[in-house]
């Protein structure tokens, strides 16, 4: 007879530890991937009596040709039990909250219990490639066996094949980067400049007051002789916000995205633990945990619908899931690819025309609570390492509902490249 439960146990996730998020070429500009990660997996397993979460997941976008896996690297370079089973996950954007999903998939309440996820980029350390025609050339080279054959081969060369790849934030089916996408979608929407700045503004201002009053202190370990994120700007305002050029469309006269209202390119490695409640037992009792009461992942045909519109679909629907309102959350973690992407999703939220005819609920959720919205900043100030930034916003999602009264609520949400996105509903018990 098999001991598998019949039902699945209750899902909880509990606070981990992340990198300072900084801009490209900056301290970490020598670390790759595994590199950044490897601190946070120590970290994080050394907190645990005995050092062994049952399995890993851990996330990258950018993909690098010496490995495949690269959660199964991390984990042999931070030297932790090797017969932890290790798998990856790649969403773009919602990569490590993915991760997070799928590893609540897993979790048993009987063999596995705890799983240790995350994500990383390193944004300075990206590998510029070859193109295909002399990547096959290079293969039938090596492939020769005699000088005769080889002299052979390099008739074969063509000047047309001896070009470089270098990778782009594009889109690869639309061929437009994400701010170019953003810049339409705005467009659609009527969001003006001013409104942009002024989430931009807040994401700095909150990410700076979070960082003076210490709450990131346990959320954030030091790496590389960088112990703070050196995105979030003290000294910004409307003024300087408003000085900057625009960086999508600078030739329409139509711009309203800039360097201070979409987030940096970051290098920056964060994780989260996933647990059942035998698994919350085996980390340190102060951990924040938050109770996973519902997640979605959503997908929207971005040819014809914005790029990064997933969550305006994906909130309200699990929203009606579970009978609630925008009033009845708490709490609102909402990643900042694009200020102008969270005024759009702000605004197709309190659209009735848009829920009911395109997200297909009904219009009962009333305004808005923009007061609730990404108090300790979000990534436009704190910065958007792609694989990092799903374990960034739900860690920091979760410390900061564990300290709300219980029965509190968030909802974190990701959008992401490819037309897609990640939705979660938290709760404290």
């Amino acid at each position: 007879m098999s001991d598998t439960p019949t039902t699945k146990p209750p899902i909880w996730l509990a606070a981990g530890v992340r990198t300072p998020f900084l801009k490209v070429d900056q301290a970490f500009g020598q670390m790759d991937a595994i590199a950044l990660s490897v601190p946070v997996v120590r970290h994080m397993v050394g907190q645990l009596a005995g050092g062994r979460p049952d399995f890993a997941v851990w996330g990258a976008v950018i993909p690098n040709l010496t490995w495949s896996n690269i959660a199964r690297e991390v984990l042999m370079d931070a030297g932790v039990d090797a017969t932890i089973p290790a798998y990856s996950t790649v969403m773009a954007c919602s990569t490590s909250m993915v991760g997070a999903f799928t590893a609540a998939g897993l979790i048993d309440g009987v063999a596995r219990n705890l799983a240790l996820v995350g994500g990383v980029e390193s944004m300075s350390r990206v590998q510029i490639g070859i193109s295909q025609g002399f990547s096959d050339w290079i293969r039938r080279f090596q492939q020769a066996r005699t000088g005769q054959q080889r002299l052979a081969m390099l008739g074969k060369l063509k000047l047309s094949d001896l070009r470089l790849f270098i990778p782009t934030v594009t889109n690869r089916t639309s061929g437009m980067s994400m701010g170019q996408h953003t810049e339409i979608t705005v467009k659609a929407w009527a969001i003006g400049r001013q409104a942009q700045d002024e989430i931009a503004l807040a994401s700095h201002q909150n990410a700076v007051a979070g960082w003076d009053r210490g709450f990131f202190d346990d959320l954030v370990i030091p790496v590389a002789g960088a112990t703070r994120d050196t995105i979030p700007r003290r000294d910004t305002s409307l003024e300087k916000l408003g000085r900057l050029p625009p960086a999508f469309d600078r030739t329409s006269g139509k711009g309203t995205l800039t360097a201070g209202n979409s987030s940096s390119l970051t290098d920056g490695a964060a994780a989260l633990w996933v647990a059942s409640e035998a698994g919350l037992a085996r980390l340190p009792a102060a951990t924040p945990r938050a109770r996973l009461v519902d997640y979605e992942v959503a997908s929207v045909d971005f040819r014809t619908e914005g790029l990064l519109m997933a969550p305006a679909y994906a909130v309200p629907r699990m929203l009606a899931r579970q009978g609630l309102t925008f009033a009845d959350i708490d709490l609102w973690e909402v990643h900042e690819a694009f200020a102008g992407q969270v005024a759009f999703h702000i605004k197709a939220w309190e659209s009735a025309e848009f829920l009911r005819d395109k997200a297909g609920v009904e219009p009962t959720f009333g305004a808005f609570p923009r007061d609730r919205l990404n108090p300790n900043g979000g990534s436009v100030a704190l910065g958007h390492p792609f694989g990092a930034t799903g374990a960034r916003i739900l860690s920091q999602a979760v410390k900061e509902l564990s300290a709300r009264p219980a029965g509190a609520r968030a909802i974190v949400s990701i959008c992401a490249d490819g037309g897609q996105g990640t939705v979660a509903l938290l709760q404290r018990d």
